[in-house]
């Protein structure tokens, strides 16, 4: 499961089109679920558009694992961050993905630990 979450977190990095898709086919089932506070989608499409509203909100961030993952079974929790490479992370969240029969990922749900506060005007 180390290596699910390590391709977990690299297709959630990966800002060429092409790597990702690559990435989603060989990981992901096709049919494959994301929930989160911020987004409900399913397909390997739909997760990519997730991905890509990510990069865009937040350009140039990269994800990495902070604890984890703490795996039975078919499924992983592990806490990640977002942020520019080697500093502190601006995003902290925690998911648990489900994989399918074949070890792909079928299922994640994520939370949202820690979220950058606007200022206020």
């Amino acid at each position: 499961m180390t290596d699910t979450v390590t391709a977990y977190l690299d297709t959630w990095n990966a800002t060429d089109a092409a790597a990702r898709r690559a990435l989603l086919d060989q990981h992901w089932a096709p049919g494959a679920t994301y929930s989160d506070p911020l987004a409900e989608v399913r397909g390997h499409d739909g997760i990519s558009a997730a991905i890509d509203a990510v990069h865009a909100q937040f350009p140039g961030f990269v994800f990495t694992l902070v604890s984890g993952p703490d795996t039975h079974h078919r499924h992983a929790r592990f806490q990640w961050g977002l942020g520019p490479t080697g500093a502190e992370p601006v995003v902290v969240g925690f998911d648990v993905l489900s994989t399918d029969d074949d070890g792909r990922i079928a299922a994640v749900l994520g939370f949202l630990d820690k979220v950058p506060v606007a200022p206020a005007t």
